[in-house]
């Protein structure tokens, strides 16, 4: 499984976050281990400022290239609704 991730999509919160929104989608993976399994989360200990944003999380089942708009269905089987946390201190660190 790939898990692709469109960050600073959303213009309101890449203001907030004192980020340029770039004129291009960026693009970047997250590992497997990204998805929670388990019924419990538990914060961790390193990080005094988690964040946390609803995301929508669409399950791609086939592959394609400039599908066009009434064809995009065939492509993606599941939609659903994630939690995103971040550790935004470790994250203003690793800048």
């Amino acid at each position: 499984m790939k898990i692709i991730c469109v960050g600073r999509n959303f213009s309101a919160h890449a203001k907030e976050m004192n980020a340029d929104i770039p004129s291009v989608p960026m693009l970047f993976l997250k590992p497997d281990t990204a998805l929670l399994r388990e019924p419990d989360f538990y914060y961790p200990s390193f990080s005094n400022n988690i964040h946390f944003e609803c995301e929508l999380v669409i399950k791609i089942d086939k592959v394609g290239k400039h599908i066009d708009e009434k064809f995009a269905h065939k492509y993606y089987s599941s939609v659903s609704l994630g939690i995103d946390f971040t550790a935004r201190d470790l994250q203003d660190e690793c800048k």
